[in-house]
């Protein structure tokens, strides 16, 4: 398939583009912090961009969204990057949206997935449990009880933690820490008997939580998809998140590029742009070069998502992998570029290095799915 939109999706990144660029630039997110938000993000804005469609991009039509598939929803997460804007959109509407859509039962979906294209509930993914990103480490118990289950344990760096409505999360019905079989994913009321939050003051301003089950109470409704057999749920909902996260990153590498590209412009020493001397222009060079192919594996592991999504876990972990270096890399060649400037609060680019760093260890960093593209590929 050519790595190109077509003529639907390039109407949604125009679309995208001119809403999010005027409706939340970078200044809103400066706002959100100074004004110490506790949401660390604009419900107002959020209810507009549900008007746009965005929310419910990914939920079917027959449940209120629009179907559009990962590529259309791709090309929203990358329009939010280039602005930094902050939003329950990875976790609730791409995220949250695909669990639902494809593991949910009739009465999940029409209980939940109108209110995500609505605007009206926020979802989080409550997975991992220690410093780094491990699925298949998951050790929170989900004893059996009853008619249903007892959710006993610990959840960290939970995205949107610390405002969802509903918390998605995967337990161990069965098997040990470091197995597949033996997962099982729960929706969980956020309110709870049982459950508390922790919100966590994160670098790049988002509302991060710990969540602590203390024997919380499901019945057998919240199971999401098969009990035991969950794994392979969780990882395409984890996927659908990280080529989202990918494609939010190339926004946030491409803009930051293109400010730096214009301070090299503008920036005179010895009597002329900076940007004249011929090591800077290699460094921009190259820099575009990467970014560009970033660019292209984030859209074929889109693409992969909306063909055979089952099969897509290769090209999601190259392009989160990938992205995530060239990110980085886009940040910190444009705090070397800006020179001292680059690192106070007056100038955004510490904005976006700051976001960069937590995308990029959010749902696994690059070691950890350059180790998952080698074992999937057999190495």
């Amino acid at each position: 398939m050519a790595l190109v939109l077509d003529e639907e999706q390039e109407m949604l990144r125009d679309s995208a583009r001119g809403f999010i660029s005027e409706k939340s630039p970078v200044s809103a997110l400066r706002r959100l912090r100074d004004e110490d938000d506790p949401d660390r993000f604009d419900r107002k804005l959020w209810a507009e961009m549900a008007e746009m469609g965005f929310a419910g991009i990914l939920v079917p039509e027959e449940h209120g969204g629009s179907g559009f598939g990962f590529v259309g929803a791709g090309v929203v997460a990358e329009e939010m990057g280039r602005t930094l804007t902050a939003s329950p959109y990875l976790s609730t509407s791409v995220m949250a949206a695909t669990a639902l859509s494809r593991f949910g039962t009739d009465e999940q979906k029409g209980e939940h997935l109108p209110k995500i294209a609505g605007g009206e509930a926020f979802f989080a993914l409550a997975v991992d449990e220690g410093r780094k990103h491990a699925p298949a480490k998951t050790a929170m118990e989900a004893a059996r009880s009853g008619n249903g289950f007892k959710l006993s344990g610990r959840k960290t760096f939970v995205a949107d933690g610390g405002f969802a409505d509903q918390i998605l999360v995967a337990a161990r019905t069965g098997g040990s820490a470091g197995e597949k079989d033996g997962v099982t994913l729960f929706v969980v009321d956020a309110k709870a008997k049982g459950l508390s939050r922790e919100t966590m003051r994160t670098v790049d301003e988002r509302a991060y939580a710990r969540l602590d089950f203390d024997g919380v109470e499901v019945d057998g409704s919240a199971v999401l998809g098969e009990v035991d057999g969950g794994f392979a749920a969780l990882e395409t909902v984890l996927n659908a998140g990280r080529a989202g996260l990918a494609a939010e990153m190339t926004g946030a590498a491409d803009a930051v590029f293109h400010t730096t590209n214009e301070y090299l412009k503008e920036r005179s020493q010895f009597g002329a742009p900076i940007g004249s001397f011929q090591a800077l222009q290699h460094r921009a060079a190259h820099l575009l070069t990467e970014i560009e192919m970033a660019k292209a594996v984030t859209l074929q592991a889109l693409q992969a998502l909306d063909g055979e999504i089952e099969t897509a876990g290769a090209t999601v972990s190259l392009a989160k992998a990938k992205v995530g270096q060239v990110a980085k890399l886009a940040s910190q060649e444009a705090v070397q570029m800006h020179g001292g400037i680059g690192m106070t609060d007056e100038y955004d680019i510490g904005f976006y290095m700051k976001r960069i760093r937590v995308a990029q260890e959010w749902l696994g960093d690059p070691d950890f799915h350059n180790g998952r593209l080698a074992e999937i590929l057999g190495y």
